[in-house]
């Protein structure tokens, strides 16, 4: 008896807990590369972090100044505040992993990006 309580416990905590699928809406995707042009700030200091250099890239791409030629053009980052939002959810766990974070930080991997309505996945696909 007391078995059967707690699974159904179990299994009612666990069918509470959001499921990345359930949780958040897939908005679209888009491909980038990220080159030596996004390692480096607007005004020229190197980036720290691979969040950064993903917001970079947005910059680059949606500023016009230096994108590269596989880099899609996406809807969603297209301000300067929608990609300081972009950087948050970079930064969130889940977003990257760290294999992926270190490639981009210290290489010009091809990445897609995930977007969610409330967050981002990356992963290299080149």
């Amino acid at each position: 008896m007391k078995t059967h309580v707690l699974t159904g416990c179990i299994l009612t905590w666990l069918l509470a807990l959001p499921s990345t699928a359930a949780a958040d809406e897939l908005l679209g995707l888009y491909v980038a590369r990220i080159s030596w042009k996004d390692h480096e700030a607007s005004d020229g200091y190197r980036l720290d972090t691979a969040a950064q250099v993903v917001r970079q890239d947005r910059a680059n791409v949606h500023m016009h100044i230096q994108t590269d030629e596989e880099d899609d053009i996406d809807v969603w980052f297209t301000t300067n505040a929608k990609r300081s939002r972009l950087e948050q959810m970079l930064n969130k766990k889940g977003a990257m992993n760290a294999a992926t974070r270190r490639a981009i930080l210290t290489g010009e991997p091809l990445i897609e990006v995930d977007v969610y309505r409330n967050g981002v996945r990356v992963r290299i696909i080149g």
